[in-house]
């Protein structure tokens, strides 16, 4: 058994699946924003999945690209945003706080990816201590796979990357959630950052093999991710070498081999972001703990027509 009891929520068992919801359930919902949250933590699925990127007056904040989509963000007028887009991290909190990011512009490609998602207007990006306050309340069971966004143009910049980590955990710890989280990147090197900094805290390790394209509308993590090509060893071996507790692999770069070699290694696997039925099913049958995904009630459903439980 692991020393972390944070892996628990993210680990399955007999016939057990665990559903994490993706930026929260970015399939019914606006992603990264509070009412998305509330709203997963209402059917009950606990573990959360969500971004964190440092706004120019260092507060971290939860959206997942390092620049603000138009096609998901209008000013304070109600008019989507045009242009270049907008970089977080020349914004202030404050500045953030005037835009409104409740909802997707059907006409690009980015909203028409998610037909489902409730259009709401007057919803902010939370600072992440708004996150953290939500899932801090008496009675939460929130456990937070937390995503630390690296940029790209700041990789050789140590300095940055230890700013980043210092700041994210110290929200962390100030609103005693330590025991809950789980730190995550596709940036292997911030992990090794986080591991020094909270070593009480275990490190989730996301990869996405280059040959798969990346989703439209998306900020690549392939920049800041390990060199694959490389790699004398499997991926799961790799992650374990790196001193991981988790592997969190990109669905379709998994088969039921490399779960069992990562289970031998004594690594939990959850997969992203899985959405289609079809592939919700070749992700159970392949043995993962856990699956991440936009549609959490539609995956709940699904495993409780496979007779399996996600809790």
């Amino acid at each position: 058994m692991s020393r972390f009891p944070q892996l628990a929520p993210f680990t399955g068992g007999d016939g057990v699946v665990r559903v994490i919801g993706h930026r929260g359930a970015r399939g019914v919902m606006p992603e990264n924003t509070i009412e998305g949250f509330d709203f997963t933590l209402s059917i009950g699925v606990t573990a959360l999945e969500f971004d964190v990127v440092a706004t120019a007056d260092r507060v971290p904040v939860v959206t997942h690209n390092l620049h603000l989509a138009n096609s998901a963000t209008r000013d304070a007028q109600g008019h989507w945003l045009t242009g270049p887009e907008l970089r977080v991290a020349d914004l202030t909190l404050a500045e953030l706080k005037t835009l409104d990011v409740g909802g997707l512009d059907g006409r690009t490609v980015y909203g028409q990816r998610f037909p489902d998602q409730a259009f709401m207007s007057g919803v902010r990006i939370p600072a992440l201590s708004e996150l953290l306050d939500l899932c801090s309340k008496p009675g939460s069971e929130a456990y937070l796979l937390f995503e630390l966004k690296s940029d790209p143009d700041l990789q050789d910049e140590t300095a940055a990357r230890e700013s980043l980590v210092a700041t994210a955990v110290a929200e962390v710890r100030k609103f005693g959630l330590a025991h809950r989280t789980v730190l995550h990147s596709f940036d292997w090197k911030l992990l090794d950052e986080c591991r020094r900094q909270a070593p009480d805290m275990p490190t989730s390790y996301l990869s996405q093999l280059p040959e798969n394209d990346d989703d439209p509308g998306e900020d690549s993590a392939k920049s800041v991710g390990p060199d694959y090509a490389t790699m004398t060893v499997s991926v799961p071996r790799a992650v374990a070498d790196a001193g991981g507790q988790l592997w969190c692999p990109y669905f379709m770069d998994l088969t039921p081999d490399l779960v069992a070699e990562a289970h031998d290694l004594g690594l939990p696997v959850c997969t992203w972001t899985v959405n289609e039925t079809a592939d919700i099913d070749r992700m159970i049958d392949a043995g993962v703990d856990g699956i991440v995904t936009d549609y959490p009630g539609r995956v709940q459903r699904h495993l409780l027509n496979r007779g399996l439980r996600w809790q």
